[in-house]
């Protein structure tokens, strides 16, 4: 599949882009939080696994889409565990998406600058890029725990803007996170586009509210 989302490349100048869904493959996050780390809760707790995951689902719920659901401190503090040395247990899983190599690698080539922006928390994103060099491949590398608010607030992308100047109405967001996709909306970016297949495993999750891709092939930018 080759260049089946048309857009405007010569409007973009700054392309932001998320990591866990979009960059990476979030089988690894999903199978982190949804079993491995249950599985290792049960075994410290002395419960049965569906037991585990009934008590871990309201401190899930509670958190959804604050920084604290992406901070690992406060998960380690919280169940007892060194959820870091538990990330380290399943690192084969951490893989990049077929195509984002080859997709940053030609936005640089085309004279954009790209960003990582990402909610992983910064142990998180050290662990990640010792296993893929994604930073061998964008230009900056930030993670919203240096400003304090995650991605679905409206508050993150203008402090986001005093850290790394972008104009948004020149900038392109790539993100699998809808609520982040909105509140960048909201912001004023003007550029948005989904990636409705972060997970692998996962059946893909499209979605009419913003352009979507499935592959890095339907929105890369020709050669010029």
């Amino acid at each position: 599949m080759k260049n089946t989302l048309t857009l405007p490349w010569d409007e973009i100048e700054c392309v932001l882009l998320d990591m866990d869904g979009t960059l990476l493959d979030l089988n690894f996050d999903t199978f982190f939080w949804q079993e491995h780390l249950p599985r290792r809760y049960a075994f410290t707790r002395g419960l049965d696994i569906a037991t585990a995951k009934r008590v871990l689902e309201p401190h899930f719920s509670k958190v959804a889409g604050t920084l604290d659901w992406y901070c690992l401190d406060y998960w380690s503090e919280l169940l007892g565990l060194d959820i870091v040395d538990l990330k380290k247990d399943i690192v084969h899983l951490i893989a990049i998406l077929e195509g984002a190599t080859d997709f940053m690698d030609r936005l640089r080539q085309q004279g954009k600058r790209t960003i990582l922006v990402t909610n992983a928390h910064p142990d998180s994103l050290a662990l990640k890029l010792e296993h893929t060099r994604l930073d061998n491949h964008l230009d900056r590398l930030i993670s919203v725990h240096e400003v304090g608010v995650p991605k679905e607030e409206v508050l993150c992308w203008k402090k986001l803007q005093a850290l790394e100047p972008f104009d948004p109405a020149r900038t392109l967001l790539v993100d699998d996170n809808l609520v982040a996709l909105r509140s960048a909306r909201q912001f004023g970016i003007r550029h948005l586009l989904a990636a409705c297949k972060p997970d692998s495993c996962q059946p893909a999750r499209p979605t009419t509210e913003f352009a979507a891709f499935h592959h890095f092939d339907e929105i890369m930018p020709t050669l010029v």
